[in-house]
């Protein structure tokens, strides 16, 4: 068992949501990301999405395009990332999610880019340009390293298409609250519970949502129905924010996931 599907198990068993931050490796710098991990994981995110860098991101809004932009110009690689991950493995075990456009995964090698990523202490891999019909040559040597795939389903997905999710992903199912890029919304989508409930009639494995959760309310609220809760651009701006003041993003993260962990705690699904 990975240690994705051991996290959800366990918050299953004590009742609770997963929280799951993402932030952009090498924004600002790669080893400012190795801290902001650790300050996350030791303030109460069960898991982490950490994204790879690229020029052409397909589902990012502003706010991570721009994280992208300042992590490429700092000199951020895929090599990097992966070297940064293993650093982080001498200091925690809490899962961690690559996720990121296909194109830099392709130009690496997918059979080499497994090995490496697994060796490097990742989890699984969230690439949402690559529909789980055409994966197969990277979902069979992930899977061969022991990394799970996770796809993504949106409110416009067909039954056949939650099915076909729900046969090529592992670890979880990631839910896209509604169509469009990454971004703070200020609301939630009306239907997304029932696009939730719909998903589990043909999904057995545990079901996050993202996309446009910026708050504690709205984290509290997706935790009713959801497996778990990622936020991301919400704390991408924070980390953008505190290094424009010249203060520590490790302590504006760790606040703000602090909040998230609280609301998410008091949910009992």
């Amino acid at each position: 068992m990975s240690r994705i599907e051991k996290t959800f198990r366990n918050l299953k068993t004590e009742g609770r949501t997963a929280f799951m931050p993402f932030l952009t490796a090498g924004d600002p710098d790669l080893e400012t990301t190795r801290k902001l991990i650790l300050a996350m994981a030791e303030s109460g995110a069960d898991l982490i999405e950490l994204g790879i860098p690229f020029s052409d991101p397909l589902a990012d809004g502003p706010t991570i395009q721009l994280a992208n932009e300042r992590a490429l110009a700092a000199g951020t690689t895929v090599t990097g990332v992966l070297e940064m991950l293993k650093q982080v493995r001498a200091d925690s075990e809490i899962p961690i999610l690559l996720m990121g456009s296909y194109n830099p995964i392709f130009v690496y090698g997918p059979e080499k880019f497994c090995r490496d990523a697994a060796a490097a202490g990742a989890d699984g891999l969230i690439i949402p340009d690559l529909p789980p019909d055409t994966a197969s040559e990277l979902t069979h040597p992930a899977q061969a390293c022991g990394l799970d795939p996770i796809f993504l389903i949106a409110p416009t997905s067909t039954e056949e298409r939650l099915r076909l999710v729900a046969a090529e992903s592992k670890g979880f199912v990631y839910a896209v609250s509604l169509t469009g890029v990454t971004g703070e919304r200020q609301e939630l989508p009306p239907e997304l519970a029932v696009f939730i409930e719909r998903a589990r009639q043909a999904i057995s494995l545990p079901i996050a949502v993202g996309f446009g959760i910026s708050t504690p309310q709205m984290a509290r609220e997706v935790g009713k129905y959801a497996d778990g809760v990622i936020i991301g651009s919400a704390m991408v701006k924070r980390i953008a924010a505190a290094v424009a003041e010249g203060s520590d993003p490790c302590e504006a993260v760790a606040a703000f996931v602090r909040e998230i962990s609280f609301a998410l705690g008091n949910c009992r699904r």
